[in-house]
């Protein structure tokens, strides 16, 4: 399967499109065993590429024992674009996608998506908030936009599973008063589309977002203003219908107590 959009289309044949891909030369942005991350330019813009190799059937099986979904190539994240772009929420824009193979360990796939620059990730962005004390009414603007982004992508039937503001990106320049912020989530390789999310994913991801915001200087009233927003209901009702949610983040909370004890000793 190929699809090749415009401006790529323009500088790359169908029927060499892998061979491209395999080939490219650009900074490397990440590299494991079975993917690579590439920056580069082409037509004088700025592009990123992921190629995914064929993963190994202990890979596999390591994933599953773990219950972990193995990551089998780049059409999670091409179809998790789709659908958020379906849904009117601003993510990647996917230029180019190929996948050829049907055994995992031997399929290859690609994507390519635009630049987002000039942007800026909500985790650097925000790590002065400790320190300094934002604007409020921008603070109150971003906190909502991310609770009506995430409510909005598990309406849409997709979770992250890496859902942490790292992958949260601000358009710059951005209005200081909070007004039309754009931001994109980012990094979806790993998401999973069905019809509906299941509770234990979405809560996942609620649990991810929580403990990558927890040194930004946040306060227990953002946390309840982003419930609010997320679940779009009154915080009364909120802590007696999520009762197993708010179970799991003390779950958490307690292992990372113990964890950070243990090494501590």
């Amino acid at each position: 399967m190929l699809i090749i959009k415009d401006p790529i289309n323009r500088y790359w044949k169908k029927e060499n499109s892998f061979e491209i891909a395999s080939s490219l030369s650009g900074e490397t942005v990440r590299e494991v065993k079975e993917r690579k991350t590439l920056r580069f330019e082409l037509g004088g813009e700025v592009f990123y590429l992921k190629y995914h190799k064929g993963i190994s059937w202990g890979e596999i099986f390591k994933n599953l024992i773990n219950f972990k979904v193995p990551v089998l190539g780049a059409s999670n994240e091409w179809n998790a674009i789709q659908k958020l772009d379906e849904h009117g929420i601003d993510t990647m824009e996917g230029v180019a996608f190929g996948t050829r193979g049907l055994w995992p360990t031997r399929r290859e796939s690609f994507i390519v998506t635009r630049d987002l620059s000039p942007c800026i990730s909500l985790e650097d962005f925000c790590k002065t908030w400790e320190e300094k004390r934002p604007d409020a009414k921008l603070k109150k603007c971003i906190i909502i936009k991310v609770a009506e982004m995430v409510r909005g992508m598990h309406d849409a039937g997709v979770n992250h599973r890496d859902c942490y503001i790292c992958h949260f990106l601000l358009d710059l320049p951005y209005d200081p008063h909070g007004y039309n912020l754009k931001i994109s989530i980012i990094d979806l390789h790993r998401s999973q589309i069905r019809r509906e999310v299941p509770r234990r994913w979405r809560d996942k991801d609620l649990v991810a977002l929580y403990f990558s915001s927890l040194n930004i200087g946040l306060t227990p009233k953002d946390y309840f203003l982003f419930l609010k927003h997320y679940f779009r209901m009154p915080l009364r009702k909120i802590l007696s219908s999520e009762s197993k949610f708010f179970a799991k983040l003390e779950q958490k909370n307690r292992k990372i107590k113990n964890h950070t004890q243990k090494w501590n000793l």
